[in-house]
């Protein structure tokens, strides 16, 4: 039930994945009506958001349970008495999931509009207001108070400050306007508050702006699966090579009862300062930011002044994980990817950087941890191909929690080697629409089990280092 068009890319990069999902030993493995079958299902899944919010538990300040009752309040609170309910996940026992309700086929749309540009669009499919920073155009005489009908901009074609927009547009759903037209476009300094409070998106998602700040954590299931995946230990010292925003990070330190020592990296100041500011609000001390590139961490000399950050000796490190930068594929709600081919292929040759860094500052016996949110085979399964080709001593393990699917098929991989990935494919699931009546008629276990398939795209490969070879 697709309600969005399916997702679009430019013709170059349309060619290059029909080729990767056409691929001949995965033709050979589901047949021709199968493997495109999957991969028309997949484009239509990557326009429409997840089927649930996931939101992690900070269980180093809050139990689940407590977290639970609060948050069931708020969404109460927010959805005017609407029975959504908070679920617990059986295999991953820090987060909650929130179904998420539409769409809604049924909403009014008004005389005055909206244009907001595309990632702000995708921010509100996923339970966001609108603030002004997002907004490109709106009718000529909007009024702080009125109606008004909400659109994105999907291909970044509307002039900021436009009455009008006849372009490509997506409705999101109606909302009251905070303030007038000329408040958000003639301000002599700029905006940053809400323009438009959200009261009947298309999916009704909870708002999670000032919601228990120190207790919750909005994260995608598989980015939450990945930190248990590499389970890092209390006392030992763990790298989180690409770690901003910081949600990663934080839930290392978390699961290790903030006991130990985490090394987050990041190439740019502003993320960093992300980064410190979530450590900070969720009251985690074993985390030590540093500004610094990931493909320049390693050092084979002793340094004389004693610094505990980069560049690290060779073996210094227990765990890593690797969250490579990425092509951002498996990003969802995505309904016009705007990369040319060019930037789609440049990420394979750093992630390879990045990872033979990784493989010389990790201990032997020590555990690596590949991540990516991307659907290529270049960036997930013919990186491990390669790795395990160019590092004799890393050998792939099994993973725990398995809640994906197996590694796909292309890179020439073997049938037990894929099935120790794990692929998070939204296509194994039927897009489907959820209402109050469906809701209410679903078994728990049926819908976690949505939840476990109809997530963001997302690959995680985990590998041990067996020498120092």
């Amino acid at each position: 039930m697709s309600f969005f068009p399916k997702i679009s890319f430019l013709w170059e990069v349309e060619e290059y994945l029909t080729k990767v999902f056409r691929n001949n030993e995965l033709v050979t493995a589901l047949g021709t009506q199968e493997a495109e079958r999957k991969y028309q299902s997949l484009l239509c899944h990557l326009s429409h958001p997840p089927s649930f919010t996931t939101v992690r538990v900070n269980t180093h300040l809050a139990s689940v349970k407590h977290v639970k009752k609060l948050l069931f309040e708020e969404i109460q609170k927010q959805f005017e008495g609407l029975c959504v309910p908070v679920l617990e996940h059986p295999k991953l026992q820090d987060i909650l999931l929130i179904p998420v309700i539409g769409p809604r086929r049924d909403l009014k749309k008004h005389a005055s509009e909206v244009i907001v540009g595309a990632h702000c669009g995708y921010a509100v499919l996923r339970g966001a207001h609108v603030y002004v920073p997002g907004i490109i155009s709106t009718s000529r005489f909007m009024k702080a108070g009125d109606l008004v009908s909400v659109y994105s901009d999907i291909e970044g074609k509307c002039k900021r400050g436009a009455k009008e927009f006849e372009g490509v547009k997506v409705f999101l759903g109606n909302g009251i306007s905070q303030l007038s037209r000329s408040e958000i476009f003639s301000s002599s300094c700029p905006l940053n508050g809400m323009g438009v409070r959200m009261i009947e998106p298309v999916y009704l998602s909870p708002s999670f702006d000032s919601v228990l700040p120190s207790h919750l954590f909005l994260q995608n299931l598989p980015s939450v699966v990945v930190s248990h995946i590499l389970n890092p230990q209390p006392g030992e010292r763990i790298l989180d090579m690409c770690a901003a925003p910081g949600g990663k990070t934080t839930h290392l330190a978390a699961l290790m009862r903030d006991q130990g020592e985490v090394i987050a990296l990041d190439k740019t100041t502003n993320k960093v300062k992300k980064i410190k500011q979530n450590a900070e609000l969720l009251q985690l001390n074993c985390i030590k930011t540093f500004c610094y590139d990931g493909t320049k961490a390693l050092s084979l000399e002793k340094r004389e002044d004693e610094q505990e950050g980069p560049p690290f000796l060779p073996e210094s490190f227990d765990r890593i994980l690797l969250d490579a930068p990425c092509s951002g594929m498996g990003q969802r709600p995505n309904m016009a990817y705007s990369s040319t081919l060019k930037e789609v292929t440049s990420y394979q040759p750093l992630q390879r950087k990045l990872f033979t860094v990784a493989v010389k500052l990790l201990k032997p016996g020590g555990i690596l941890v590949y991540s990516t949110c991307t659907i290529t085979l270049s960036e997930n399964e013919e990186q491990v191909a390669w790795a395990l080709k160019t590092f004799p001593c890393l050998q792939l393990q099994p993973q725990e929690p398995h809640i994906g699917g197996e590694g796909m098929r292309g890179a020439g991989l073997s049938i037990d080697q894929l099935k120790l990935m794990q692929r998070f494919d939204p296509s194994a699931v039927t897009l489907q629409g959820m209402d109050i009546n469906s809701l209410e008629d679903s078994r728990e276990d049926d819908l976690i089990s949505l939840a476990n398939k109809d997530c963001i795209g997302f690959f995680i490969a985990k590998f041990i280092k067996l020498n120092s070879k």
